[in-house]
């Protein structure tokens, strides 16, 4: 049986791994996948503006999604889930890797 993950559980694990494999402030890469919308990919790069943010994206075959890609110095684990629950709730559809 497929059960759909808890975000509160899921983001719970996450800053226990970050906290345990990493000294802060670090990089951090996160990933995210949308639709081909130049609007929503300026979204999510908006939400890393003035960040010192390095921000590759890159388009699938049939051109139909935009990977995201974006390098940054974080202070900490709680920064690092602040911007994944900020993307989810500003950009519709987005997809966090």
């Amino acid at each position: 049986m497929n059960k759909t993950p808890n975000p509160e559980e899921f983001y719970a694990k996450l800053k226990s791994q970050l906290a345990d494999t990493a000294t802060w402030p670090n990089e951090y890469l996160y990933k995210f996948i949308v639709l081909s919308d130049l609007q929503k990919i300026a979204e999510i790069e908006a939400i890393f503006d003035n960040m010192g943010a390095v921000i590759k994206t890159k388009e699938s075959s049939n051109g139909k999604y935009t990977s995201v890609s974006i390098n940054v110095r974080m202070k900490n684990p709680d920064h690092v889930i602040e911007k994944y629950l900020e993307v989810t709730e500003k950009v519709e559809g987005v997809i966090s890797l």
